[in-house]
């Protein structure tokens, strides 16, 4: 028989040479690559990279095209050459490895150690591969990636095949959580031991003192997050007396927010505590990854942070309370996460019940729980100053952007608290806000004095001017004397028949057939009670609908003025032949958003008619689903959203017509002193005002009501579409967030990854061991250079800070030098002890570098070791 020599891969199927080649690892794909242009074509096949690619976390940040292969293979050789992996010449060049002497017997017992380690690590990858090889279904058969590869969807990290880890990975995971479990650990109020111990110290309990201390020295305490727009002016609004603990948002965990409590306290226990960070109506965003909502209250982490924060408050006997700047009062889901915390932690939680919108108006309004001598913002801020920043908080945002660029380096070494509450100082005595929200009333009442006098066209304007400006003035005192009337009167109107409910339930806990039978007026408490609670139920639940009606004609209002004052000129003077834009850029510019005004205006009319004729029976959950079924006006918006930023842009500048259009346009009295580009930020913000806003109706709606299961589609469509909007913000944030820090670090390697996003960035300094040999408590350290750990959920990046002073100028310039990037799932820690030559030190270990480390203070270790724990057991998970 003739036997023929010919390539298998011109011969067989190249489904089967592909799964021939599937068994090369990816230095044997390259090797067989140079054999010929067939085998060259089929081992850079996305199919064979793709896996290999994913087995690491590294993924596409786009999808290739039809006729584009080899893209997985290049991404695969472009990662690899970012990592930290140096040859034995270029460590000795860092860290003079190759420099340090070595005796001859230490030089042999080191060769038989790598020599028997490295024979016992090959007889366990054989044996790994030969059971891979036994027990390995076929290629391509039915296979997670092999489904995402047809549908040319990008794979996410848990989809990762986990059963054919190889035996590497999993003994340096194995390392990396003993190396977490052998760091020593500091007990806790609770009694466990999770954490990292920072010193030695003797630490004081919350409870000292606790008999003894009176009600008078227990201090208020307010959590404030650096997420708040304008934090700095919250802060400054801080009453004197008010401990004010100013935290970041990213980069700390539930206990390193405790610890900052501990230390806040003292040892003494709070009169109230005040938790005032970003949420919603249903759920509190805490911190970043921890968003604290009835779905995970009860989960051990969240519930141990609930109880011990319980446990440094007052109880409820002595008026101790916990107030949460959330308006979960304004939903079911809000009322259940109160009700919740409430029974787990033994102390009252109360949160605003405001159902104003706009920008966190919602503080100012009424409270949960029962009426303290003064409502719970003004037990911890200025009232005056809180209601400025709650008038203005885009404006100070946008100014306190410049002002931390300025005067951060000045206060980089304060304390956050200290640092914000001086901006916040600088900023509101600079701007005297005070007198712009007066002039804001006056400037109000002045224009609609103006607004009836061209009505009128009296002979006398001035005299009618101030008629009309006095009556409007003792309008409002009359107003203002009602409200005060209420308000003294109020809380005996909501304790007196809640009282004698709780006396009636404890007089006659067991005979209440008979009470009823009878005619006991305990029992006609009861009805009164009932009938009262529906009415009131009723009340709110116009006061929603209204308020409904009055933000959507705002909204309404604000759309209609993009077109009053930017389309409509623009379309006169394109058919006047005196063009200021063109056609197509008009189209672009403005298309989606007069859809929107189009589809608004009719939800507005029926909101309109509905409530002309309104009833406690009446519905207006049909209303809104039928405007959930029409978003798709709002998804072409946002789709062009960034086309329309662009076209905006490019049009300022190569057009001078309409730049000087918009300098006559943007930021003048009609606008409200707005631009273009602001007046397009309503849409993206609406939907959170309509979503708090059905949460509310709903919750005063009665469960036999008709409208109950309208209102609770509506809610669901609403949901999903800002879930959708969230998405693309937090995508657009996470991106610019990677692009600002590859321009900074100089010599960065590409970070644009699917799902990264940064943690923490921390300042150490790198020391070296000047003698090994002796023991830990007598080792010397040097001061080698600075470092910067830019902590992602998924890699460590070190890189050398070097910092350079400018003459005449007292602020300085740091710069950055990539170093190397470590996977998490491959970082070991190690703690040092605390000795009188070092300090908060611990020794970051990769693959194949090493890294001695110091910070500052020892809260920055603390809080560093903390979320650096917690990064890496959530990379381990996925």
């Amino acid at each position: 028989m003739h036997v023929a020599k010919v390539d298998f891969s011109t011969v067989l199927p190249r489904f089967l040479s592909l799964h021939i080649f599937s068994f090369l690892n990816p230095k044997d794909l390259c090797v067989a690559a140079q054999v010929s242009w067939p085998w060259k074509f089929l081992t850079e096949q996305d199919c064979l990279w793709m896996p290999k690619c994913i087995k690491f976390g590294w993924f596409l940040p786009y999808a290739p095209a039809d006729n584009e292969y080899g893209a997985w293979k290049h991404h695969y050789i472009a990662c690899v050459s970012n990592l930290d992996w140096l040859t034995p010449r270029e460590a000795a060049a860092v860290y003079g490895t190759l420099n340090e002497p070595k005796t001859g017997d230490e030089e042999l017992q080191e060769r038989q150690r790598e020599k028997c380690l490295r024979k016992a690590i090959w007889e366990k990858i054989a044996l790994r591969k030969k059971e891979l090889l036994r027990v390995r279904p076929p290629w391509g058969s039915g296979t997670r990636c092999w489904r995402l590869l047809e549908s040319r969807y990008q794979p996410r990290l848990s989809q990762t095949s986990r059963g054919r880890v190889g035996l590497q990975e999993v003994v340096e995971k194995q390392l990396v959580s003993a190396s977490l479990e052998a760091l020593p650990r500091r007990s806790n109020v609770s009694g466990s031991h999770s954490y990292p111990l920072l010193s030695k110290k003797s630490w004081r309990g919350v409870y000292k003192n606790d008999d003894s201390s009176s009600r008078a020295s227990q201090p208020h305490v307010v959590l404030i997050s650096s997420r708040i727009p304008a934090y700095e002016v919250v802060v400054d609004s801080v009453r004197a007396g008010v401990i004010s603990v100013v935290y970041e948002h990213s980069g700390l965990t539930l206990e390193s927010l405790l610890y900052l409590i501990e230390k806040a306290l003292d040892g003494k226990r709070a009169q109230s505590l005040g938790v005032f960070s970003d949420g919603n109506s249903r759920e509190i965003h805490l911190l970043q990854g921890y968003k604290i909502g009835i779905k995970n209250l009860l989960r051990p982490e969240a519930r141990d942070f609930w109880e011990r924060l319980g446990s440094y408050v007052a109880p409820e006997e002595e008026g101790g309370h916990v107030d949460l700047f959330v308006p979960l009062g304004a939903s079911e889901a809000g009322m259940e996460v109160l009700s919740q915390l409430s029974q787990l932690t033994g102390t009252l939680f109360t949160a605003p019940t405001g159902i104003a919108t706009g920008s966190y108006q919602h503080i100012l309004s009424d409270w949960l729980g029962r009426p303290w001598e003064r409502a719970p913002p003004s037990i911890y801020f200025s009232e005056s100053k809180l209601q400025v920043w709650s008038s203005l908080t885009d404006f100070l945002e946008d100014t306190l952007k410049s002002a931390r660029k300025q005067l951060s380096p000045l206060f980089k070494e304060l304390q956050k608290n200290i640092s914000g509450r001086m901006i916040g100082q600088f900023v509101f005595d600079t701007m005297n806000m005070a007198n712009i929200l007066n002039n804001q009333g006056i400037a109000q009442a002045l224009a609609e004095g103006l607004t009836e006098l061209s009505k009128e066209n009296s002979d006398k304007p001035l005299e009618f001017l101030s008629y009309f400006l006095l009556k409007k003035c003792s309008k409002k005192s009359k107003d203002l004397e009602g409200n005060v009337v209420l308000t003294e009167r109020g809380p005996e109107a909501a304790s007196g028949p809640s009282a004698k409910e709780r006396n009636v339930m404890e007089d006659n806990p067991q005979d209440k057939k008979s009470s009823r039978s009878q005619n006991d007026p305990n029992f006609e408490v009861l009805v009164q009670l009932e009938k009262k609670l529906q009415v009131d139920s009723a009340e709110k639940r116009t006061k929603v609908v209204r308020e409904l009606l009055q933000s959507e004609r705002r909204y309404v209002q604000m759309l209609e003025m993009l077109r009053d004052v930017y389309v409509t000129p623009l379309r006169a003077a394109l058919s006047s032949n005196r063009a200021i834009l063109s056609a197509a850029n008009i189209h672009i510019i403005f298309s989606d958003i007069l859809q929107i005004l189009s589809l608004n205006r009719q939800f507005l009319d029926n909101l309109r008619d509905r409530l002309r004729e309104w009833g406690p029976a009446h519905c207006v959950g049909e209303i809104f689903t039928k405007f959930g079924s029409q978003l798709n006006t709002y998804t072409n918006f946002f789709n062009n959203y960034p086309v329309v930023l662009k076209t905006i842009e490019k049009c300022r500048e190569m057009m001078p017509a309409f730049r000087a259009f918009l300098k006559r346009r943007d930021k003048t009295v009609v606008t409200k002193m707005l631009s273009l580009p602001e007046l397009l930020l309503y849409p993206s913000r609406r939907f959170e005002e309509y979503l708090n806003l059905l949460y509310a109706l709903r919750l005063h709606t009665p469960a036999e009501h008709v409208d109950r299961g309208a209102l609770t589609t509506a809610i669901d469509h609403i949901k999903k579409y800002k879930d959708y909007i969230d998405q693309m913000k937090q995508d657009i944030n996470m991106k610019e967030q990677l692009s600002d820090i590859q321009r900074v670090i100089w010599g960065c390697p590409p970070l644009s990854e699917v799902n990264r996003y940064l943690i923490r960035v921390q300042d150490v300094a790198q020391l070296h061991c000047c003698d090994e040999e002796t023991s830990s408590s007598s080792r010397l350290y040097e001061h080698t250079r600075d470092l910067s750990l830019f902590l992602f959920n998924d890699a460590l990046l070190v890189s050398n800070r070097s910092t350079s002073h400018t003459p005449f100028e007292r602020t300085s310039k740091s710069t950055h030098q990539f170093i190397a990037s470590v996977a998490l799932h491959r970082l070991l820690i190690e703690d040092i002890s605390d000795t009188k030559y070092i300090k908060n030190a611990f020794i970051l270990q990769g693959p194949k570098c090493e890294w001695i480390c110091a910070t500052e203070g020892e809260d920055d270790k603390f809080l560093w070791l903390s979320v650096l724990q917690n990064a890496i057991r959530s990379s381990m998970e996925k």
